[in-house]
């Protein structure tokens, strides 16, 4: 009997340890998915490999990406606040931080950021994630700055005998580089070689108008009304087209994607983000080159300002698994990253990123990739407001708003007076709504 007794003990205390062996594999095995949703499907396969290296030092958590196009993230992403699917970690934009802050979209990470992050590690704009989702709160970890530029083709300005433009120009040098850099090279009649492009995009108008001090936005009341310096730049703007065509009207580009126009040559200047000197670097020909400069100083501007925002990643409220969550967001947006995971002209927020002699590298053009970092340190404004998108016309609205109603104008299909005045209507209405 006790033969049979000591081979039950046996027994049990085996299948005790098969179990307890067991559930160690499935500890391990049962990693925390993560999903990890951004904009810029380009950059994918960076991100990959953030991803990778982030599992192998973290392997109980597991990240499933998606990425797809500016324009379709952002109505995917409202189809899944509102359905409370978001997922646990995505990328955030200046534009809508207080908007989904405020709908409770945003996970608090004041405590993480205040007990695990040093802020003197980061360029200068949690403080700006704060103004925007109007609390005291933190609700997202800033990775890349957003600059504007003026692209310039340098080989159009040694032809034409120009100095290539610096940070003390102004509209008038502008304006006479643009006349000469205009030109019927075939004598047919027609422009083949543009001395500027522009249309109604954020990025071509605003840019301008915080150069020359100007605003969109009453702030105190909540309501559009440009003001004296902003509605100079949108006549400025349209003069160059319509009274001296040193622009085309954005209809008679259609077919070629807005990026494509400067690094293709068609025009010889071109204000946008900085981030296109990812896309100039993969359009423009070999023998093309280029460099980039301070948007022009509009004669009431402030030397100091800048158009500009930040770029961030946040964390789902209804994530399951926010300590998982952070450690990824923190990883994603600092000591995880390195500059190949940045569209060439994005500033990473994370300074020893930023301050390397990897960023400012002149073996590639632009060479003034430092002048991003000059901007950087100035003044940076911008006109984002809750549903900035809609009234702006961004993304999958970008033929609507304010950018739809400017490209009539440039068209030569409405006056100015005109746009401004249905845009007053249709602002006035989105800001209503939404700032009751």
């Amino acid at each position: 009997m006790k033969k049979y007794s000591k081979i039950y003990i046996v027994f049990l205390i085996t299948l005790i340890m098969l179990l307890f062996l067991g559930s160690i594999g499935n500890t391990t095995e049962q990693a925390v998915m993560l999903e990890y949703w951004m904009w810029d499907p380009i950059l994918r396969a960076k991100t990959e490999n953030v991803i990778e290296t982030f599992e192998k030092t973290h392997p109980e958590i597991k990240i499933n990406l998606t990425t797809m196009e500016p324009a379709d993230y952002w109505v995917k992403m409202r189809i899944m606040a509102s359905t409370k699917k978001l997922p646990d970690v995505f990328n955030m934009s200046s534009g809508y931080i207080e908007e989904w802050s405020e709908a409770g979209f945003l996970f608090d990470i004041t405590d993480y950021v205040n007990s695990q992050l040093t802020s003197e590690d980061y360029l200068d704009l949690f403080k700006a994630g704060i103004e925007w989702a109007s609390t005291d709160k933190v609700y997202a970890v800033p990775f890349g700055l957003g600059l504007t530029v003026l692209y310039y083709n340098k080989n159009m300005f040694d032809e034409a005998g120009l100095d290539y433009p610096t940070s003390s120009w102004d509209w008038n040098d502008f304006l006479n580089a643009a006349i000469k850099l205009t030109k019927d090279t075939n004598n047919d009649g027609k422009i083949d070689q543009w001395g500027f492009w522009s249309y109604g995009r954020y990025a071509h108008v605003d840019s301008w108008i915080f150069r020359n001090s100007g605003s969109l936005i009453d702030r105190a009341n909540m309501k559009f009304a440009p003001d004296a310096n902003a509605v100079k730049v949108m006549q400025f703007l349209d003069k160059l087209i319509s009274t001296y065509h040193v622009a085309p009207m954005p209809k008679d580009m259609a077919g070629v994607r807005q990026q494509d126009i400067f690094p293709r040559g068609l025009a010889a200047m071109w204000v946008d983000g900085a981030w296109n000197i990812e896309n100039n670097r993969i359009i423009a020909s070999s023998d093309m080159n280029w460099g980039i400069s301070e948007v022009p100083l509009g004669p009431n501007g402030d030397a100091n300002s800048a158009y500009g925002w930040s770029d961030y990643i946040v964390m789902s409220s209804e994530t399951k698994y926010p300590n998982e969550a952070w450690e990824f967001v923190k990883f994603a947006s600092g000591v995880g990253l390195s500059l190949d995971m940045f569209m060439a002209g994005k500033v990473p927020s994370y300074k020893p990123l930023a301050f390397s002699d990897e960023f400012v590298d002149k073996t590639k053009q632009p060479a003034e990739m430092g002048l991003l970092l000059e901007i950087a340190g100035k003044t940076m404004y911008n006109s984002f407001t809750k549903g900035w998108s809609e009234w702006r016309g961004y993304g999958a609205a970008e033929t609507m708003g304010l950018n739809g109603l400017l490209d009539a104008v440039f068209n030569g299909e409405m006056t100015l007076d005109e746009a401004l005045g249905k845009a007053k209507a249709n602002v006035d209405q989105v800001l209503d709504r939404l700032y009751k």
